[in-house]
């Protein structure tokens, strides 16, 4: 054999002995490797966020909103004519007046004048009738002068005779001029208008020397001694408080807190629920409540005319109450609690009232329990969970 073909064959075998050797070194680590077990990956219960349940008693605030209106609001109208010859500075739009206070005054001499003729037109008449009296007298005379023991003269003289209808027409003429000096001296004391009530004015349209005609109006003029606010309910809310002669019960109605925010601040006032308007607006299915309150303009800034309030009415105590969020309300009417066994379970309600974001719940809840809050997808009943209470949660 040549050399060439031993380092041939040499070769092979060395091959052959590194190929021997690497399957039984790797026989050897299969044997020496245990075997893997298959297991199920663990799935965590999902993390819910939960509060407590309190039952308590619990006053219903029915809140609405609406717009301040006057309580008193007239025109300022003069009801004789003549020329304007004082107007009160505070006679502009806005301009404040107490009661009592004179607005305008209109030329009073021809007013005067006619006082002193009604006046003279009296005595006269005092004096006409002083006259028919006597002579009225003096007929009466001479007739039992004429008829002296007779028969017709016991019977005394006729009315014509005795001046009876002239009396009577000088008794009419002297209450007539009476009447006549009594409009003369009304319509004189109507040439200063005075203030019927404090108040501000919200139009104005006089100056000093113009002429005004009765029955015109000048200005409009609306009280601040009290406001009322219309406020829109639905007809269901009425449920919850008195309506003085629209719900049933006696007595005033139900108290209210008026609030605001005006030229920058919070401001709050009391009220009372006074009446509705007793017809439903066919388009809203509305009522209207109105709110009157009471010494609207003495804070400052003031419960203005015009301004857009929030009011909060204090309605029925209801005995047993739990208050969730109203997000945590599903379905429905079911709430999430979570069981001893920390499984989550679906529970019916009844819900006594509905806020923006609360729910009144008088049945289905009991004290101490833990409900959840938290939104969560595919819930089944029974499905474990895992909780932590709400204050915890806000603070991770």
């Amino acid at each position: 054999m040549s050399s060439t073909a031993r380092r041939r064959v040499l070769q092979i075998l060395i091959v052959a002995v590194l190929v021997a050797a690497g399957f039984v070194g790797m026989e050897r680590l299969k044997a020496g490797k245990k075997q893997m077990k298959k297991q199920k990956p663990l799935v965590q219960a999902p993390l819910v966020r939960t509060m407590k349940i309190h039952v308590s008693p619990q006053p219903i605030l029915v809140q609405g909103e609406g717009t301040v209106k006057p309580f008193h609001q007239i025109n300022l109208i003069p009801q004789v004519s003549g020329k304007a010859i004082f107007v009160s500075r505070s006679m502009v739009d806005g301009g404040e007046f107490r009661k009592g206070d004179v607005l305008l005054r209109i030329d009073p001499v021809d007013y005067q004048l006619a006082v002193t003729l009604a006046q003279a037109a009296l005595k006269d008449a005092e004096s006409t009738l002083r006259l028919t009296e006597e002579e009225a007298a003096a007929a009466k005379y001479e007739w039992r002068l004429l008829y002296p023991g007779k028969k017709d003269g016991a019977k005394g003289p006729s009315p014509l005779a005795a001046k009876e209808p002239q009396l009577a027409a000088a008794r009419a003429r002297l209450a007539a001029a009476g009447a006549d000096l009594e409009i003369a001296k009304l319509s004189l004391d109507r040439t200063v208008i005075r203030a019927p009530f404090s108040g501000r004015f919200s139009q104005e349209s006089v100056d000093r020397g113009q002429f005004v005609a009765a029955g015109q109006s000048l200005a409009m003029l609306y009280s601040t001694e009290a406001v009322e606010i219309v406020v829109p309910m639905p007809d269901e809310d009425l449920f919850w408080f008195h309506v003085p002669g629209f719900t049933p019960g006696k007595g005033p109605g139900s108290k209210v807190l008026v609030k605001a925010r005006i030229a920058g601040r919070d401001m709050s006032w009391t009220g009372t629920v006074v009446r509705a308007e007793g017809r439903m607006d066919e388009r809203t299915r509305m009522i209207d409540v109105l709110v009157h309150v009471e010494k609207a303009y003495e804070k400052k800034p003031p419960l203005a005319i015009g301004l857009f309030v929030t009011v909060e009415i204090q309605g029925s105590v209801l005995p047993n109450v739990a208050i969730i969020p109203r997000a945590a309300l599903r379905q429905g009417n079911t709430v999430w609690v979570v069981d001893g066994d920390g499984r989550l379970r679906f529970r019916k309600v009844e819900v006594a009232l509905l806020e923006d974001r609360a729910a009144f719940i008088k049945a289905g809840l009991e004290e101490g329990e833990d409900m959840i809050i938290s939104s969560l997808q595919g819930v089944t009943d029974g499905m474990k969970v895992r909780t932590i209470p709400a204050q915890e949660a806000n603070g991770l």
